[in-house]
């Protein structure tokens, strides 16, 4: 239902407001709390491996270039040497289980652990050294000087990492923000458990009930009542959520099913806990947050270092697809300039990432007077609103080119994903999330500026329920087979879809 002020919008002839359901005074107390972008334990354990391999390398090879060369020579065999060595220092600390977020916010473990294997590579080395016969041509003094000075750049680090990882903790970036369906005795023990492990990144924000408020609870375990099943959804589109946790037995397989193909559309993780269920799986079946035992339903796709790869592709290909691009974008500008008056660049609402509204840049194709920034109007063959400059700009697709802008520089586009349709997109007088379920999927990643349905023919106009059901077909396709290569064969793929494919872009 339509509320006042969308009703008074729609009386005067503008676009209908955006639908948005409404929340209780609980959820939006905590949707309204500044969240900051969360960062990936999995990535900064990587980029610590990384680091000591890189700094631990540069100080054995410049005390070998300083010291040993000079007077011996320069021998590859160093080189070599300290190179496995810093390799090992590598694995041992890997497996001393000293790469884990939260050892690096304590102090006392990660400092016994770390100069324990840093000690045993060089005792190995040392061994090694001696079997083979190699001690009289090993320089004491720089094998001293590696041990030492390497062991300071170590704990230097770790003091600095400590702080670091503390300080982002304070912030809330290495928190998983966790709702809990299940409010009940089962939610209760739930989060009794998950605030009693010690260490834990598990915050939990409150709890979710699909039953009527007489028969769930209004607090669990000190956690507020959020709302309905249904009202997740919204909540995750206005803050962030990482991790969507079920608190009900295995048995009640027929509500968790129902409320499963409600939420499976959000870009979040979702468990099912098995903490109270009598059932018993092999250990390897579970996973684990601290003590719980959980089993996988939903993961988050292109996560961690996936995500990494995305970020790079994009913004490095992207700027060079940008320079190259850029003489035929000024000639487009110059003749949407001269062709009708109005600015050259136009933007327009879309769906992003989660749902979120972002402005998409576009070389303007409608005479200025007619503009439609949500779209309500679909472009159809032979419209009277798109110029003669952009009916060709649309055909080819030219005027998709400003959106090279949305990768490089403002990060809310990627060069492939879903296509970005217009908020108020429809498919006769149905908005595309109710004509088709599990539309609001597509938008678990981060959408493209091509993709997997556009060079397959779905692409342009939308006037019959195939040509949606199709493109969310292609876009969950592309979401669950995601890889770096897969991006560049729909890039590569793209020009030529766009000289054969393109009967519907008018």
């Amino acid at each position: 239902m339509l509320n006042a002020a969308a009703a008074a919008s729609v009386a005067a002839g503008a676009p209908p407001l955006e639908r948005r359901r409404r929340l209780s005074q609980a959820a939006l107390v905590v949707a309204s709390q500044k969240v900051r972008r969360a960062y990936s334990p999995i990535v900064i354990a990587g980029v610590v491996r990384l680091a000591d391999f890189i700094s631990l390398s540069f100080i054995g090879i410049v005390l070998y270039l300083g010291y040993v060369a000079p007077l011996s020579g320069f021998h590859w065999e160093y080189i070599g040497a300290i190179l496995m060595m810093t390799l090992a220092a590598v694995i041992c600390f890997q497996a001393a289980d000293i790469y884990d977020v939260q050892i690096f916010r304590g102090q006392l473990r990660q400092m016994t652990r770390m100069i324990s294997s840093w000690a045993f590579v060089f005792l190995l080395f040392i061994s090694v050294s001696f079997f083979a016969k190699l001690g009289g041509e090993i320089s004491r003094l720089w094998l001293s000087a590696f041990f030492f000075v390497g062991l300071a750049v170590l704990i230097s680090s770790r003091l600095l990492l400590r702080w670091l990882v503390r300080y982002w903790a304070r912030q809330g970036r290495l928190d998983r923000r966790t709702i809990v369906v299940g409010s009940d005795e089962n939610g209760e023990m739930l989060i009794k458990t998950l605030d009693g492990q010690v260490d834990s990144d598990i915050d939990v924000l409150g709890v979710f009930d699909d039953r009527n408020d007489n028969r769930a609870l209004d607090t669990c375990a000190g956690k507020s009542k959020l709302g309905k099943i249904d009202d997740i959804v919204e909540f995750a589109r206005r803050t962030r959520i990482d991790l969507v946790l079920f608190a009900l037995p295995i048995s009640a397989e027929t509500r968790i099913l129902e409320m499963l193909k409600k939420l499976w559309v959000l870009p979040v993780d979702i468990r099912l806990s098995a903490h109270t269920n009598k059932l018993r799986f092999r250990p390897r079946s579970y996973s684990y947050i601290g003590k719980v035992p959980t089993l996988d339903v939903f993961e988050a796709p292109i996560t961690d270092w996936d995500l990494v790869m995305k970020w790079m592709f994009d913004h490095f290909v992207g700027a060079i697809v940008l320079v190259l691009a850029a003489p035929v974008m000024a000639l487009v500008a110059l003749a949407v300039k001269l062709d009708s008056p109005g600015p050259v660049l136009f933007r327009q609402k879309r769906f992003g990432f989660n749902n979120e509204r972002i402005d998409v840049f576009k070389f303007r194709s409608l005479y200025h007077d007619q503009a439609d920034p949500l779209a309500s109007k679909v472009v159809t063959k032979n419209d009277k609103r798109v110029t003669r400059v952009g009916r060709f700009i649309r055909k080819t697709s030219l005027d998709e080119l400003p959106q090279l802008f949305n990768v490089v520089f403002k990060s809310n586009l990627s060069l492939v994903g879903p296509r970005p349709h217009a908020v108020q997109g429809k498919l006769q007088n149905q908005l595309f999330d109710e004509a088709v379920d599990g539309y609001f999927a597509r938008h678990r990643v981060k959408p493209g500026i091509t993709g997997w349905a556009q060079i397959n023919g779905w692409r342009g106009e939308i006037d019959n329920e195939e040509k949606i059901q199709k493109r969310v077909e292609f876009d969950l396709y592309y979401i669950e087979n995601w890889s770096v290569l897969f991006d560049l064969v729909i890039l590569f793929k793209t020009p030529l879809a766009l000289l054969t494919k393109n009967d519907n872009a008018y």
